[in-house]
């Protein structure tokens, strides 16, 4: 079975930055479990992965623009302190949602305390950078009616209700 829009498909792999380093892997995890043409995933491994089968490997690079987008300078601001009221301690690295540009939710990250001044970066923190996967197909099967409606895949490496 092919690998198309509403299959349920399980994938071992390994994403790495240009140096080399180890971003992330499921090496020693279960397979990762999505929704081909959800977007669970990045639409540049989405499109890699189009038309591929169990067993198929895929070495492949994807740039900014289809993975989490080139890095907008737009979205580092500095706010103040008591902009945080209710945490007691304040780290470079804690995240917090937050409300975007559009409106809509979105993950912050702390970059920099100066005093009462605290630099949050909206960024994705793979933003910018160009991600290289490494991809094993274990398994594609047809998603069922309750998780193409709920738009990802139920069990095993996916979504448990």
């Amino acid at each position: 079975m092919l690998i198309a829009a509403n299959k349920a498909v399980s994938i071992d792999y390994t994403l790495t930055n240009d140096a080399g380093e180890v971003i992330d892997s499921s090496a020693g995890g279960a397979p990762l479990a999505y929704l081909q043409g959800a977007g669970n995933i990045i639409v540049g491994l989405e499109k890699a992965l189009e038309g591929k089968q169990v067993g198929d490997q895929v070495k492949v690079s994807i740039e900014p623009e289809e993975a989490y987008g080139e890095y907008s300078a737009e979205l580092v601001t500095t706010l103040s302190r008591a902009m945080f009221e209710g945490v007691d301690e304040l780290e470079v690295g804690m995240q917090f949602h937050a409300s975007g540009p559009d409106g809509g939710m979105q993950i912050v990250t702390i970059r920099d305390l100066d005093g009462d001044d605290v630099t949050v970066d909206g960024n994705h923190p793979l933003a910018g950078q160009r991600l290289n996967f490494d991809v094993t197909v274990v398994d594609v099967r047809d998603a069922s009616a309750e998780e193409i409606a709920h738009g990802h895949i139920h069990g095993e490496g996916g979504h448990h209700h």
